[in-house]
C-alpha cells in the first residue's frame, strides 16, 4: 500500500516501520484508562492524576502560606521558610531545598567525603543510588560505592563492624524500598549507627520515605533523624507534593551543600509551586501517615486471608506486617498474566486492587507494590477479601 492509498486517519502501512503500539504499550494505556475511571483504589498518588487535579492541590495553599508575600528568587522567601520548617520537624540545625533527591544525596555525600578524606560510601546493594541512578555516584561525584550486603534487609551491626574495606560514610535507606519497604528494629538501627561510628564513619539517612517510619520505630521524626549526621527527605513520595527534596543536618554542612547545589544546577530561579505543594503535604498528609501505616497492616492481613481462601498454591505478602504504608505482594504467575487480571477486574468492576505494575521476580513468579493512602482507609478487611476473590477468579485456571 502506498502513502497515497492510506485512508484518512489510518495509522499504519507496510511501506514504513511498524508504528503499532507494542503489547506493553497497549497494556499501559489500558491500565491508565482503568485507573482513571476506577471507583475504588487503595491509593491515588499525585503522579497518576491529571494536571487539572494536581493544580487543585494549590487551592489549599492559602491555608499554609501567606500568598500576598513575594515569590522566591533562587531559594529565598518561601523556599527558605520551607527549609526552616523541615529543620524544625527533623530536629536539625538547618536544611536546604533541592529539586531532586538524587542531587541532594550526591551533594551530601561528596561533602562528607571531603570532610572525612574518604570517597567510599558503604551502602546496600539494593539502595536507590545503586539501582536507580545510573551510577551517578561514581560517574558524576567521584564517589566510590561499596556494597555492605545484598540480603533483603538493612545491614546489621556485625556486617558494618566486619566489613573488610574502609569507608568514610555509611548510607542507610529507610525504608529499603527494593527489599519490600523494610525497616530494622529501633535497637538494630541504633546498633548499626554505633558500629559505623566505631569505624569513624559518618552516617547519612536516605529518608525519601522517612516520614512513614515513625509508627514502626515508635519514635518521633526528630529522634529518628537525630541518629544520623545528615538526612535526605522527599516531598513527593509520602507527602504527594509536586517534587523536590531537602537535605538536613549541621548548619556548616548545609551551607556547603548550598554551594554544591548551585554548582550542580540546583539553584532554580523560582520554585514556589513545588514548595507550596510540599507545605500542603506537610500540613495535610504528614499527620495522616500513621493512619495509612496502621491500615496497611489491616489490608495486608486481609490480602493473606483472601489468597488462602482462594486456594492459590502460594502467595506472599512482604513484610507480613508492613513496616510502612507500602509493601509487596508476590504471586506464582508471570507478570503479564497478573497485570491482565488486575486491569480486567478494574475495567469490569471499577475496583483496582493491584494498580501498580507487576514485575517479573523469577520464572513464573512476579511481585507488585501496594500502597495504602487516604483512598484505602475506606476499605474494610471484608472489602479487601472480596476484591482478592474477584482478582483470583480472573487468573488462568481459576
Amino acid at each position: 500500500m502506498t502513502d497515497a492509498a492510506v485512508p484518512d486517519g489510518h495509522e499504519y502501512d507496510d511501506q514504513r516501520p511498524d508504528t503499532r503500539p507494542s503489547a506493553a504499550e497497549r497494556m499501559r494505556e489500558r491500565r491508565r484508562a482503568a485507573f482513571a475511571t476506577a471507583e475504588r483504589v487503595l491509593s491515588r498518588p499525585g503522579y497518576r492524576r491529571t494536571i487539572r487535579e494536581r493544580l487543585a492541590v494549590l487551592e489549599a495553599a492559602s491555608e499554609v502560606y501567606d500568598l500576598d508575600r513575594y515569590s522566591d528568587v533562587y531559594g529565598d522567601g518561601i523556599v527558605a521558610d520551607l527549609e526552616e520548617r523541615v529543620a524544625a520537624l527533623l530536629g536539625t540545625e538547618a536544611a536546604a531545598f533541592f529539586p531532586t533527591g538524587t542531587m541532594a544525596q550526591q551533594v551530601a555525600l561528596r561533602c562528607w567525603a571531603g570532610r572525612t578524606g574518604d570517597p567510599a560510601v558503604a551502602l546496600h546493594a539494593l539502595a536507590h543510588p545503586e539501582v536507580h541512578e545510573r551510577h551517578a555516584f561514581s560517574q558524576v561525584s567521584g564517589l566510590r560505592p561499596v556494597r555492605v550486603t545484598g540480603a533483603p534487609r538493612l545491614p546489621t551491626a556485625a556486617e558494618i563492624r566486619d566489613f573488610p574495606e574502609p569507608f568514610g560514610t555509611l548510607m542507610l535507606e529507610l525504608p529499603l524500598r527494593d527489599a519490600g519497604f523494610v525497616l530494622p528494629a529501633w535497637e538494630e538501627l541504633t546498633e548499626v549507627v554505633e558500629a559505623a561510628r566505631e569505624r569513624d564513619a559518618v552516617v547519612h539517612f536516605d529518608g525519601a520515605r522517612l516520614w512513614e517510619c515513625a509508627v514502626h520505630f515508635g519514635r518521633p521524626l526528630a529522634e529518628i533523624a537525630g541518629l544520623a549526621d545528615s538526612v535526605y527527605v522527599s516531598f513527593y513520595k509520602s507527602l504527594d507534593g509536586f517534587g523536590g527534596a531537602a537535605l538536613a543536618g549541621p548548619r556548616t554542612l548545609v551551607e556547603e551543600a548550598r554551594t554544591w547545589r548551585h554548582r550542580y544546577g540546583g539553584a532554580v530561579y523560582q520554585q514556589f509551586p513545588t514548595v507550596l505543594s510540599a507545605l500542603v503535604g506537610l500540613e495535610r498528609e504528614l499527620p495522616r501517615l500513621p493512619d495509612y501505616v496502621r491500615h496497611a497492616r489491616v489490608v495486608a492481613a486481609a490480602l493473606r486471608e483472601g489468597f488462602a481462601a482462594a486456594g492459590l498454591p502460594w502467595a506472599r505478602v512482604h513484610p507480613e506486617e508492613p513496616h510502612t504504608n507500602e509493601f509487596r505482594v508476590w504471586l506464582p504467575y508471570d507478570a503479564d498474566v497478573l497485570m491482565e487480571a488486575a486491569v480486567r477486574q478494574a475495567e469490569e468492576t471499577g475496583t483496582f486492587l493491584f494498580a501498580d505494575a507487576w514485575d517479573q521476580g523469577g520464572p513464573g513468579l512476579a511481585f507488585t507494590e501496594v500502597s495504602v493512602r487516604s483512598q484505602g482507609l475506606d476499605w474494610t478487611a471484608d472489602d479487601v477479601r472480596a476484591a482478592v476473590a474477584g482478582f483470583t477468579r480472573r487468573l488462568p485456571g481459576a
